[in-house]
């Protein structure tokens, strides 16, 4: 059995898998969010934070729907890709004294959580795709889409201020 939750044995359990497993990394996110809001220096940042604690909160309903369609209740596996992203974005806030640097840090970690994501989502697109679970596809590319907009608003922020900045 490994590290799952149990054995992953066709390709219906992998997906199986992998939704809860993004279940489990949207609330982690939805509950480390508020603390970067918190940190973050730069109003855009802390804006952009904020948006996108609204955008995880609606990701993880669409999570449900997709749970919902599938007879599933909704419940998370463990994902520890997520919760070490996440432990290192903690560890680098709290190593970071320079408010400008700890923004480009947070900036950075939150990139890293979408560029994750980002993999995770387009995985369980294909998946669905490729066992039939067409009613799974819209959220999950409404949420893929949602991600790849968040990355690029980042990217975007780090190269027009933030990182600059920090420099």
């Amino acid at each position: 059995m490994g590290i799952f939750s149990k054995p992953i044995k066709s390709l219906d359990d992998l997906f199986m898998h992998t939704l809860q497993d993004m279940y489990y990394a949207e609330n982690q996110i939805a509950k480390n969010l508020p603390t970067m809001v918190q940190k973050a220096n730069d109003p855009q940042l802390k804006q952009g934070f904020q948006t996108h604690l609204t955008e995880t909160q609606n990701q993880i309903k669409r999570l449900d729907q997709v749970f919902q369609v599938l007879g599933e209740r909704p419940k998370g596996v463990t994902c520890q890709a997520m919760d070490g992203i996440l432990a290192e974005a903690k560890e680098v806030m709290s190593d970071v004294a320079d408010t400008d640097v700890a923004d480009a840090a947070m900036l950075s970690s939150a990139q890293a959580v979408e560029h994750y994501e980002i993999t995770r989502y387009g995985t369980l697109i294909a998946l669905a795709r490729q066992l039939g679970k067409t009613q799974c596809v819209g959220p999950l590319e409404q949420n893929l889409e949602e991600e790849k907009a968040t990355d690029k608003k980042l990217t975007a922020l780090a190269e027009s201020r933030i990182n600059r900045k920090a420099a």
